[in-house]
């Protein structure tokens, strides 16, 4: 897939607000500190798309971006930053939380992990979350340029394992070096013609 078009759409702050008009979307969720907007723009080659910031925990919004004329990306509320309050914590997981459950044109969740470390239990929670509401998810482990080859080859296996899912299912990503981009994009397209193909074979 080659990406030539992604612009900014709309940002949401309340359920309410969540778009429903039938566009293909790819959600991103992750730790406030895992570097979701980063990899954003590695993926749309497009450095300032999405917002970054030195300061953990920006993203406190549903954010939209309408990539090709044909399919969005969206940017879902950081989570777990020790600096939100408990309330807004809840705010936010309320706010992902319906996303995630009532959107009609979630087509995958992309949860971002830092390959560093041992997932958290926010983590363990959004993955057990996505399995709970049979939604389909891709690990992208993030930061792999921080790792030689066989370092990352061992934590994608420990990846696996604590967050019980097949290895298959995890994508070793870096933002830094462009990493993964190519079977994200290519998980992406795939899962745009399988969608097509469903709603042609709804329609006959």
């Amino acid at each position: 897939m080659n990406i030539t078009k992604a612009v900014y759409k709309t940002s949401v702050v309340s359920k309410d607000k969540i778009i429903n008009d039938g566009v293909p979307e790819f959600a991103f969720v992750g730790r406030s500190n895992v570097g979701k907007s980063s990899l954003i723009n590695r993926l749309v080659n497009v450095k300032r798309l999405a917002k970054t910031s030195s300061t953990p925990g920006l993203t406190k919004m549903v954010n939209y971006f309408d990539i090709n004329d044909k399919f969005r990306f969206v940017d879902l509320p950081g989570y777990g930053y020790a600096k939100v309050g408990r309330k807004q914590l809840g705010v936010w997981a309320g706010l992902m939380g319906e996303y995630l459950t009532s959107s009609p044109s979630l087509i995958t969740v992309f949860v971002l992990v830092d390959i560093r470390h041992e997932p958290s239990e926010l983590d363990k929670e959004m993955v057990r979350f996505l399995v709970f509401h049979q939604l389909p998810f891709i690990i992208l482990a993030t930061k792999c340029d921080k790792l030689s080859k066989t370092k990352t080859l061992a934590q994608v296996k420990l990846l696996a394992s604590a967050l019980s899912v097949r290895e298959d299912f995890i994508i070793p990503t870096s933002s830094e070096n462009g990493l993964g981009r190519d079977k994200i994009l290519d998980h992406i397209e795939n899962q745009l013609l399988l969608s097509e193909e469903n709603s042609e074979g709804s329609d006959e």
